[in-house]
């Protein structure tokens, strides 16, 4: 019995001692595969450590190249301009000639877009896809630096000598007027009506709407355009200033303001009274074109004149655009008998010049 005993406790001990092997081998698999699943963990970190280190070496690298471009082209920044215009020569449609880069920055020069006309003009003074042609050059540095551009200003002053061409370019003239009204008593010009929202709009401003209803018949003037002239220049603001000074309802610089007899231009009667006289003026001055007028009261008689027609500034073309909107007609009817009669032009390009600019 005794026998059986310690038998039966031999067996439990070598059952025992199997059982602990076991879990040692299943602990040792265990410790190997954690070993490898660490040493992969680490081989994947240090692989994704090189992988950012070389991206960020070749964004390094590139921004490098692409500094160093730059640094070169600032040699020479206006060739950049140009070469704006190559940028996607192989695609579709892209400019593919200096010629036909020569028509695309002509196109937008006069549309008024000033570094057009920067890059134009040192096309014209570099003879780059077109003839050498310094006169040409000096006018169009001359738009921009109207417009403030001052790399156009630093081109200007290195052909200080040279006269601009007093001619424009074909592809900067004007488009040919409508045509107008000979004279407010004779016109077959059919007249079209505001939209609703913009009626909407003048109706809201009921206050000066009455003002203006009253004001404007004594200057011949349609009401709603004197209403027009009043939401593009001081969106209806009294109390508005421009940086130029131009001050009230109509935006009137102090010039003006005097020249038509205002006295307070803060005041609403007192400013519609001198801006409807302007107004008039400038549609006998331009026989009633209203695209015309639009430029004049922006830029001043002087600039149109000088341009024959619309200035290629970006801010004189968007506000004939506004005004056209606005009241939806080209011509409007003027009195002839208004303007005294002289050979000479009158030169008033200081006049209601650039308010905003």
């Amino acid at each position: 019995m005794k026998l059986s005993i310690n038998l039966l406790s031999f067996q439990l001990f070598i059952t025992l001692t199997a059982m602990l092997a076991g879990f040692e081998v299943i602990a040792d698999e265990a410790q190997v595969i954690s070993d490898q699943v660490m040493s992969d963990k680490i081989a994947v970190t240090a692989e994704a450590q090189q992988n950012t280190q070389a991206t960020t070496e070749n964004a390094t690298n590139i921004e490098n190249k692409r500094l160093n471009t730059t640094k070169g082209s600032l040699k020479n920044p206006n060739a950049m301009l140009v070469a704006m215009a190559f940028k996607f020569k192989n695609n579709a449609g892209a400019p593919n000639t200096y010629s036909e880069v020569v028509a695309n920055y002509c196109k937008q020069a006069k549309n008024g877009d000033a570094d057009a006309q920067f890059a134009l003009g040192w096309m014209y003074a570099n003879g780059k896809g077109v003839a050498v042609d310094e006169k040409v050059a000096a006018q169009l540095f001359t738009m921009a630096a109207e417009q403030g551009h001052s790399s156009a200003q630093n081109s200007l002053a290195k052909l200080s000598n040279v006269l601009p061409s007093i001619e424009l370019l074909a592809c900067l003239q004007p488009d040919p007027p409508p045509s107008l009204a000979s004279n407010i008593d004779n016109t077959d010009n059919e007249k079209k009506e505001i939209s609703e929202k913009t009626a909407a709009l003048f109706y809201s401003q009921r206050h000066i709407l009455k003002i203006v209803n009253k004001l404007a018949p004594r200057y011949d003037i349609d009401a709603n355009l004197a209403m027009t002239f009043i939401a593009v220049e001081s969106g209806f603001n009294v109390h508005a200033t421009s940086p130029k000074n131009a001050q009230g309802l109509m935006q009137l610089i102090p010039e003006t303001a005097q020249r038509f007899g205002v006295k307070d231009p803060y005041k609403a009667e007192d400013n519609i009274k001198g801006g409807l006289a302007y107004l008039q003026w400038l549609l006998a001055y331009f026989k009633g074109d209203l695209k015309l007028v639009a430029a004049a009261y922006n830029a001043g008689e002087g600039a149109v004149e000088k341009y024959k027609g619309v200035p290629p500034y970006a801010e004189t073309q968007m506000y004939v655009k506004k005004v056209a909107k606005l009241y939806n007609n080209t011509s409007h009817p003027y009195k002839d008998n208004l303007l005294k009669k002289t050979s000479s032009i009158i030169n008033l390009e200081n006049m209601q010049k650039n308010k905003t600019m």
